[in-house]
């Protein structure tokens, strides 16, 4: 069986109109005579021909599961219109729980909404939803009394109860505060994870994704995985990021490696650890080298929240580097990115550079004297662009509470790239779009046309090579699929995407859909 695409711009062959499939891999690059004796013929009519995208930080299994539930993400960032859906929602479900996610801090006052307003529509039943960036959660006072939450509950070290001035939670938890009402909600079981996946999947492939990094799995998504790739079902190539349980320690490595050596060959790999060193900007628990300002603008003395001691991430990243394992940090503010690479830097000097392509995700702001130590280090910056913009949560949230270093310095891509890091792009899809043409679009003109038309710290735009690099090749080496996949090579994966249009400009890339998408060989989307 042996295709050809005929009649289009091939990227990253200036020149060449046809690349011909056999068998799966990638045969030939060159011109239209390729389609000669093919058993398939693509006319891309001068439509391009690109690799597949290669989401580098994406969360799959959670948001196949969300798509079933209370799903807010595409919901109108009122308070209103989030309680008409989960009213909606509500009154054609008949589960003991109500759960969702996709709300928006910014719909509320000070990003804190309430249980006295979730009361409203679902009175009779607890009810928990994540907010968009899954750092915080939504209940209402059914919730609250189960979990046996009062005044008397002290926060957790690790996150929050917004509470009211008796001290009494109010209904929105931030962090760690949300892991402690999680063992009172229906678990879910193997076949719905197994659903949540192909859900995801399926949205995945339709958007030009022919793999990624699962940057969340703890070891019953993990089980899912394995029964799904055992059923030959995993289209994707799937990383696995096993979930670092920051309330245990060094033990972990171990039964990682447990579960890493037991993962049978296939279309799946537990190779990845997930480590979060701190939260987010927008509740102001993302670690910071300089402490937030108040709203009259002055320091406060918090500087946000350290999920893991500084000592004790250096032993234990030196550990897993020293197994085998490629560490995958969640690290927003820039005291988490140093922690971060200094850890990095001391699991090389013990073990030597390995070349794991460890990684720091989401870095929304770093210290400009961290820049050049992850080409240092090789080190990957793997970014999320979609946030890169201005948009209520970045400038009423986040920009009036950061020291103005650092909120003039914040996803500084540019930067990175002159300084040599590589850059990888993923999604954190379930938080937003896991569009990659949204994220290209967005990366190049550091805007989108749902927010401010004017760019958010525009000297930090790169091109739109750049941005698709990130996206294909970037995001392949960010995953060690570098030696077979994210260019079109011959001998390479033959994991293609045509996209409807020629990606020039910004405007481009958020008008263009992706018209068919192809894995090793074969078709697996058409629109």
């Amino acid at each position: 069986m042996s295709t050809a695409f005929v009649g289009g711009p091939v990227h990253g062959h200036p020149g060449a109109s046809a690349l011909l499939v056999e068998g799966g891999s990638i045969a030939a690059i060159g011109s239209d005579e390729l389609a000669l004796g093919a058993s398939d013929v693509v006319e891309l009519r001068g439509r391009p021909l690109l690799p597949g995208f290669q989401d580098s930080h994406v969360h799959p299994s959670m948001a196949g599961l969300e798509l079933v539930a209370c799903h807010l993400l595409d919901t109108p960032h009122t308070e209103q219109a989030y309680l008409d859906e989960i009213r909606a929602y509500a009154e054609g479900c008949e589960k003991p729980w109500i759960t969702g996610a996709g709300w928006s801090m910014e719909a509320f006052d000070r990003g804190i909404p309430t249980a006295a307003a979730l009361d409203t529509v679902v009175p009779d039943r607890p009810a928990m939803l994540w907010n968009s960036d899954h750092h915080g959660a939504w209940v209402n006072s059914k919730a609250l009394e189960v979990a046996g939450f009062t005044a008397s509950t002290p926060d957790p070290p690790d996150g929050r109860f917004d509470r009211d001035e008796h001290g009494n939670p109010i209904g929105s938890l931030q962090e760690g505060a949300v892991d402690m009402i999680l063992p009172f909600m229906p678990v879910p079981t193997l076949e719905e994870r197994i659903d949540g996946i192909l859900a995801g999947q399926e949205y995945l492939l339709s958007l030009g994704i022919t793999a990624w990094q699962d940057a969340m799995v703890d070891s019953a998504t993990h089980d899912a995985y394995v029964t799904l790739d055992g059923r030959g079902d995993l289209i994707a190539d799937a990383l696995g990021c096993l979930w670092w349980e920051r309330s245990q320690g060094s033990e972990q490595v171990a039964e990682f490696a447990a579960m890493r050596d037991a993962t049978p060959p296939g279309r799946y790999r537990a190779t990845a650890i997930k480590m979060m060193l701190d939260g987010v900007a927008e509740n102001q628990t993302a670690s910071m080298l300089e402490p937030y300002l108040d709203d009259a603008g002055l320091p406060t003395d918090n500087r946000g929240i350290d999920f893991i001691d500084p000592v004790e991430l250096i032993e234990n990243v030196t550990m897993l580097d020293a197994a085998g394992f490629q560490v995958h940090f969640h690290a927003l503010g820039d005291r988490a990115v140093r922690q971060g690479l200094d850890a990095i830097e001391a699991a090389i000097q013990a073990n030597g550079d390995s070349k794991r392509h460890h990684h720091l995700a989401h870095i929304q702001v770093v210290d400009r004297a961290d820049v050049p130590r992850f080409a240092a280090l090789g080190a990957g910056a793997n970014a999320q662009p979609l946030w890169a913009r201005h948009e209520d949560q970045m400038d009423v949230l986040t920009i009036p509470f950061l020291e103005p270093t650092a909120a003039n310095h914040q996803y500084p891509w540019r930067s990175l790239l002159d300084a040599g890091a590589p850059l990888t792009f993923g999604s954190d899809w379930n938080v937003s779009s896991p569009d990659p043409l949204l994220g290209i679009g967005t990366a190049v003109s550091r805007t989108r046309p749902t927010s401010r038309p004017e760019p958010f710290l525009p000297e930090q735009r790169i091109t739109m090579d750049e941005a698709i690099t990130a996206y294909t090749a970037g995001s392949a080496w960010g995953a060690h699929r570098e030696d077979h996949s994210g260019h079109i090579k011959v001998g390479f994966d033959a994991d293609l995407v045509v996209v409807d249009r020629p990606l020039i400009t910004a405007t481009d890339a958020f008008s263009a859909t992706v018209n068919l998408t192809m894995v090793q060989g074969t078709v697996v989307y058409e629109g």
